[in-house]
């Protein structure tokens, strides 16, 4: 027992430090190639390099893709320098000692029977077939292979976005799946230039043997004075025999080359594979023992030998026939089974609470929208707005689930979040979306509508209409677009519902991999992760992006001590983020048009700010609400007429009490104090929101 645990322990320690016993490895081999090395210790290297080698090649026929051993290029190598070290041991051997060791000496005289014409031939017929077929071929498909992998790249990148986008996949899956592909192009580059040592260690091994006879046959006549026949027997039996003891691994590993480079289709092992694929057609092993069956009865033939294989032949086809007739059989049970249950309730009711965080379910006149087939491209797309609204926010976007529903209009898509009807539009596929930007007054021929995403003016025109109306200023987009446009902006105003805790658990482990100190000593010690999602859920919701995880926390942790309320500690980052704010509402010119309130408004409203359960709001009469709503909106629609994004500028302890007021009439005003702003850049005032009626 204490022997086994030593055993054991000590191939546990030789694994652990693989890197280095490699290292000594390669060392040994550079000093075979210097070093004259005893007989002994060459007879152990020539049956170790027989024994690797058919390792090698057996652990070829088990995997079941060129990835399983994809150290197999480099490891091929290895394999040949370590057989060049050996013959060049053995050749030192043979021309100083006349004499290579038993390994060398069994092969010369057991293996060929003492007859070095027949180890000549074999030696040669060895090395044609490794070099001609199968190093020639194993080369051929690692070329082409790498050929068709870099071109056929692309293609599988967008179908994993296209399954990540569909929500089949996850991202870590995603993530899997595109490393394998940039492994299996470099897999089959390096097996393209792998292939070329094998190629150059085949004839390498002739030149070897020729040289050995030679130099051996001058050497025992001219130095070990020996006769002519002697000389030639002794070295031409010990060269072959060192040819065929090398090259007889040299073939095993080069059939593994070929086998590894030919197993990119493969569902299973090479022997599952085999017994499957060649059994699928029982037939032909049935005609298959016919011919043997008439080979058989020709005179002068081995009858018993074709016999024998006629009825092996005919059986297991007639067995293979039997086996699938039982297996479609129970298919179809199962089948039949399958459809039963799936007429019958389902037996797990939690199954059904399951909601997707983004949904699109679309009529099937949009399917060819989605179908790549049909030059959709409807998926990249959403791929697109991801990462864009990902990089935008600071947020992870979840996949968006497409489905079809056979109850909408043929045209139309429904957009939900967390499983609820969110917005929805009906697209005309055959015609164009021409929007009217605000100041065109002449309309164009086509249907009217609204555009979904921003509720602009707009016309449905046939494509060939499309100059027309780009040279009158009007912005057209594909129905596609349309669509992608409108989901992009109903995900940016859904930003904050979409901010699961989960997702902060994430965005707070992304960051602790550069700011390890930082989110050590505040979450979840001094900051739950429930007061973060609320201030993260806070700025999003008014469009700030959270993409500065890092000053965001590192804010609230200054604060949290005199403070608690998400709403107040979604104040104080606000003013920590006042370049991102600043830089948000910006114009060309690097200004910040706003409209401002009135002194004696801002002091009523902020006499007004009560702390309630629901947050800071506005406790003011419906009269003085709805006249400053008026007058807000008065104002943005001054701005927004000018092409400006509307802001009110407004002192920071009545803000966000204003902006819950003012955010179900007017959600795109922004609502900004004036600590949110950076001292340098310029505030040009549109106008003045006050009390009375003539604002």
């Amino acid at each position: 027992m204490v022997a086994k645990g030593t055993q054991k322990s000590l191939i546990e320690i030789i694994l652990s430090r693989s890197d280095i016993v490699l290292a000594f490895g390669v060392v040994g081999i550079i000093g075979v190639l210097i070093i004259p090395i005893p007989t002994a210790l060459l007879d152990f290297a020539l049956a170790f390099n027989i024994t690797f080698s058919l390792i090698v090649l057996l652990t070829t026929l088990y995997v079941t893709r060129p990835l399983d051993l994809s150290v197999f290029p480099g490891m091929l190598l290895m394999v040949t320098l370590m057989r060049l070290s050996l013959n060049v041991a053995s050749t030192r051997m043979i021309l100083g000692q006349a004499y290579a060791g038993e390994v060398i000496g069994s092969f010369g005289n057991f293996v060929v029977q003492g007859n070095y014409v027949v180890g000549f031939i074999i030696f040669v017929i060895l090395v044609i077939i490794q070099f001609v077929v199968i190093t020639k071929g194993a080369g051929r498909i690692s070329e082409v292979a790498a050929r068709f992998t870099l071109d056929a790249m692309p293609g599988k990148q967008m179908a994993i976005d296209a399954d990540l986008n569909a929500g089949i996949i996850s991202e870590q899956e995603a993530k899997g799946r595109r490393s394998d592909i940039a492994r299996e192009a470099d897999f089959y580059g390096a097996m393209d230039g792998a292939s070329k040592f094998v190629r150059g260690d085949a004839i390498a091994g002739i030149l070897i043997t020729l040289i050995n006879i030679i130099g051996g046959f001058i050497i025992g006549i001219a130095i070990n004075d020996m006769s002519v026949t002697d000389s030639m027997r002794t070295y031409s039996l010990l060269s072959i025999g060192d040819g065929l003891v090398t090259q007889i691994p040299a073939l095993l590993v080069s059939t593994a080359s070929g086998i590894i480079v030919t197993r990119a289709a493969a569902t299973a092992n090479m022997g599952t594979d085999l017994s499957e694929q060649l059994t699928k057609q029982p037939r032909a092993l049935i005609v298959a023992a016919v011919v043997l069956f008439i080979f058989g009865m020709l005179p002068g033939m081995p009858t018993f030998t074709f016999m024998a294989l006629s009825v092996a032949a005919g059986g297991i086809g007639y067995m293979t026939k039997e086996m699938r007739a039982k297996k479609e059989l129970a298919d179809r049970e199962d089948e039949h089974r399958k459809a039963q249950e799936e007429q019958l309730p389902a037996e797990r009711p939690e199954d059904l609470l399951k909601i997707d965080t983004l949904g699109l379910e679309i009529g099937y006149g949009l399917i060819p929208l989605v179908d790549p087939n049909q030059k959709g491209d409807l998926l990249d797309r959403i791929s697109t707005i991801r990462k864009q609204l990902a990089s935008e926010l600071g947020i992870v976007i979840p996949p968006v689930r497409i489905r079809d529903n056979v109850a909408l209009k043929p045209n139309e898509y429904i957009i939900k979040v967390k499983g609820i009807r969110i917005a929805s539009f009906e697209l005309m596929t055959d015609h164009v979306l021409a929007i009217n930007p605000g100041y065109i007054e002449e309309p164009l021929e086509g249907f009217e509508t609204k555009d979904p995403a921003f509720g602009l003016s707009a016309t449905w025109i046939l494509p060939t209409m499309r100059e027309v109306a780009e040279a009158r200023n009007f912005t057209v987009v594909e129905p596609s677009a349309v669509l992608t446009t409108h989901l992009t902006e109903v995900i940016r105003r859904s930003s904050a519902e979409i901010l699961t805790r989960q997702d902060v658990k994430h965005l707070i482990d992304n960051l602790k991999e550069d700011y390890p100190a930082l989110v050590e000593s505040v979450v979840p010690e001094s900051v739950s992760l429930g007061l973060l999602q609320k201030v993260l859920q806070g700025l999003l919701s008014e469009r700030v992006p959270v993409r500065d995880l890092s000053t965001i926390l590192e804010t609230i942790s200054d604060y949290i001590g005199a403070t608690q309320e998400p709403d107040v500690l979604g104040e104080y980052v606000r003013m920590a983020l006042k370049r991102q704010i600043s830089e948000l509402y910006r114009d060309r010119e690097g200004k910040i048009n706003v409209f401002t309130l009135d002194p004696v408004v801002e002091q009523k409203l902020a006499e007004s700010v009560q702390n309630t359960k629901q947050g800071l709001m506005l406790a003011v009469d419906p009269s003085m609400a709805e006249t400053l709503l008026k007058n807000m909106g008065h104002q943005t629609e001054t701005m927004q007429n000018a092409g400006l994004t509307p802001v009110c500028l407004c002192s920071p302890n009545i803000r966000l009490a204003l902006r819950r007021l003012a955010e179900a009439k007017f959600p795109d005003l922004a609502v900004v104090s004036y600590n949110e702003i950076r001292s340098e850049v310029e505030v040009v005032s549109i106008g003045t929101v006050r009390l009375s009626n003539d604002n």
